[in-house]
């Protein structure tokens, strides 16, 4: 895997809780758990993210879990192949990604508007220009 971004997802200078958040794509065949705080999510102008509305939370590879669908998973990379940008075969919904970030670590970004029990509207959005990368 190869470098996927990072966000600090902070409140003033204290570390924000992580919770337990479920998810997965609309027909239901790729599920997952995710611990993460939603304290602020990533919103990026590059041109996948643009274009499918993602907003992202950033967590190391050990705090998601597949619980299912990996092999309904489809692959996608582009540019630099840096990110698997991954997708429901059946529904086309792209809920996570896996790539590694800066420090070398495995890393998943999640798309949160893919979290069963997350109101979008209700979250703290930090603009990302990938677009310029």
């Amino acid at each position: 895997m190869n470098k996927i971004g990072t966000t600090e997802q902070t409140t003033g200078d204290a570390q924000a809780a992580s919770q337990s958040h479920a998810g997965g794509c609309h027909c239901g065949k790729v599920r997952y758990e995710v611990e993460t705080s939603l304290d602020s999510v990533l919103a990026c102008n590059c041109s996948i993210c643009a274009k499918r509305g993602t907003l992202l939370t950033f967590v190391p590879a050990a705090q998601f879990t597949l619980q299912r669908g990996e092999a309904e998973l489809t692959d996608y990379q582009f540019n630099k192949h840096h990110i698997h940008h991954l997708f429901c075969a059946t529904c086309g919904v792209a809920s996570f990604a896996r790539g590694t970030g800066p420090g070398g670590a495995e890393t998943v970004a999640v798309n949160v508007r893919c979290l069963d029990d997350v109101d979008p509207g209700a979250l703290t959005i930090t603009h990302f220009d990938g677009k310029s990368l």
